[in-house]
């Protein structure tokens, strides 16, 4: 496998929520450990509420890290002061779920791509147009798009206008936080080959967050599925599709539908308030050991590239 580019190492996230003077400290991401490889498309699912979109802040330092290590070329992001995190968000960029909210409403399309240019570069205003036209024009607009405002679009059309943002400084790193949810299956579709494409072009590492296994499985190298803050399993794309060892690996892929086959009978189990002291899955599982409620299990190994946590 391909050199690290990122190393998240026992990273924990933490809130705190308030209700009737009683605060309660949540988890969202717990204990969390992850090696992103150079070039390849990293995906993560689970669903809503396990810790995805606040993992991917954390990388970005857009919120803070209770504990743990976010490593980046060997150098902990946690501990950039403004100059080396203003560099480092020059090579990781993030596409964010909602394409109409990332984008200011009060800028055209031209402002909204120069911005990071002026900010981070020292080039001439003849350089930036070059670089704004080429990049509306990769996310497959035109240069007349660029007099526009967000709102004169289509859903489709923010998305790659927010993609052509995120790679306007060329970035080595991208996390693609949901990018496709809200947008129609067809255009889901033209947005992940459009992605797909200019990965492959320009060999960037994507950290692609999803709660869709369908998509995931069609853009994905590798999956890591999450649940309760916790990596419960990773593998390649065959090893978690084909082979699934986590009993939450197994429900989800149950959930995906399938026009060519009865669904089989999927536990719709809300995610539990309490947590158990043992396996956070435990009172969702189907095959409980005695064990599981006061022990946490470690990961198991079924090859270099696939482990998951669980008894077994």
């Amino acid at each position: 496998m391909s050199d690290k580019l990122l190393e998240i190492k026992n990273l924990n996230v933490e809130y705190v929520s308030s209700k009737l003077e009683k605060k309660t400290t949540v988890k969202a991401v717990d204990n969390f450990s992850i090696d992103i490889y150079k070039g390849e498309i990293l995906a993560i699912a689970g669903e809503s509420g396990c810790g995805k979109s606040s993992l991917s802040k954390a990388i970005m330092r857009l919120i803070d890290s209770k504990s743990g290590k976010i490593l980046y070329k060997d150098e902990d992001i946690l501990h950039f002061d403004k100059c080396n995190l203003k560099n480092f968000r020059q090579q990781a960029q993030m596409i964010f779920q909602n394409p109409y909210a990332s984008l200011n409403p009060k800028m055209t399309i031209k402002e909204i791509l120069s911005e990071p240019l002026k900010i981070n570069k020292k080039l001439s205003s003849k350089e930036i147009n070059n670089i704004v036209k080429e990049k509306i024009e990769q996310v497959g607009l035109t240069e007349y798009h660029l007099s526009l405002y967000p709102h004169e679009f289509s859903g489709g059309q923010r998305q790659r206008i927010a993609i052509a943002r995120a790679l306007v400084l060329n970035p080595e790193f991208v996390i693609a936080d949901e990018p496709v949810s809200a947008l129609d299956a067809s255009i889901q579709a033209q947005i992940l080959n459009l992605i797909k494409d200019l990965q492959q072009k320009y060999q960037i590492t994507i950290l692609f967050i999803s709660h869709d296994l369908n998509v995931i499985k069609y853009i994905a190298d590798r999956v890591g599925i999450m649940y309760l803050g916790e990596l419960v399993e990773i593998g390649t794309k065959e090893e978690i599709f084909n082979q699934p060892q986590h009993p939450y690996t197994k429900l989800l892929l149950d959930s995906i539908p399938n026009i060519n086959k009865t669904p089989e009978k999927v536990d719709l189990t809300e995610i539990p308030t309490e947590i158990p002291s043992g396996c956070k899955f435990y009172s969702r599982c189907k095959t409980p050991q005695d064990k599981c409620s006061n022990k946490k299990p470690d990961y198991e190994h079924i090859s270099p590239t696939h482990k998951f946590l669980c008894y077994k």
